[in-house]
């Protein structure tokens, strides 16, 4: 897909340079633009503020932001980044700009319109989350070798979801799987073993930015 140009602009909550915490991209310096607005409300979402409030920043505006951080790597997260329309043509313009470009959405959402240059990391909703209904299954048959699953996990049965949802769909023959633990719910050392007791062909992961800074923004 190529990018339309014209007086675009999209509400930004953010833009901030950091370490990526997740993802296979985990500790490259990246460049974050997080967009305001999301239609979930997961029960842990750990940027509520980013449901609302943030300033209106046309396209060239946000790329003159990014370009100041002199990084290859951008990624566009939210709230849900697919909310705004003018999320797909950001997308396409900072691939043509050259950037590593990746999209975290919570596949509630279409993601057939985001450009193919782009890496989708799409957050599957476990039943503890309170928005599993939201997933759009559709979504998984769109997904390349480019792309990743994400999962967020709060407790055994999340788990034994997962688990099967991995089984059932071949889901790590599509693409990359993430395993993660909610904080303060499920501690990240007990889903590692159940993950090293069932042989799943998954990456296990940390946030790392909490682990440096905890809940610092902007960080």
């Amino acid at each position: 897909m190529k990018a339309s140009v014209g007086p675009l602009s999209l509400k930004i909550s953010e833009i901030f340079l950091s370490l990526q915490g997740e993802s296979s991209r985990a500790g490259l310096p990246t460049v974050f633009v997080r967009l305001v607005g999301c239609p979930l409300r997961c029960v842990w979402c750990d940027t509520t503020y980013a449901f609302s409030g943030g300033q209106t920043m046309a396209l060239p505006e946000i790329l003159a932001a990014v370009a100041c951080h002199e990084v290859p790597y951008v990624c566009v997260t939210g709230g849900e980044p697919l909310a705004q329309a003018a999320c797909l043509p950001l997308l396409g313009q900072l691939s043509d700009a050259g950037y590593a470009v990746s999209l975290e959405t919570s596949g509630a959402l279409d993601i057939g319109g985001v450009d193919a240059r782009v890496s989708r990391i799409v957050d599957l909703k476990a039943p503890g989350s309170g928005e599993c209904e939201r997933n759009r299954w559709q979504n998984l048959a769109l997904l390349t070798a480019r792309d990743e699953l994400k999962l967020v996990l709060t407790d055994r049965a999340d788990y034994e979801w997962a688990r099967q949802l991995i089984v059932d769909r071949q889901l790590a023959r599509i693409c990359p799987v993430l395993l993660s633990s909610v904080e303060g719910d499920l501690p990240a050392a007990t889903l590692a073993e159940w993950i090293l007791a069932d042989r799943l062909p998954v990456r296990f992961q940390l946030q790392i930015h909490k682990v440096l800074w905890g809940r610092l923004r902007g960080r």
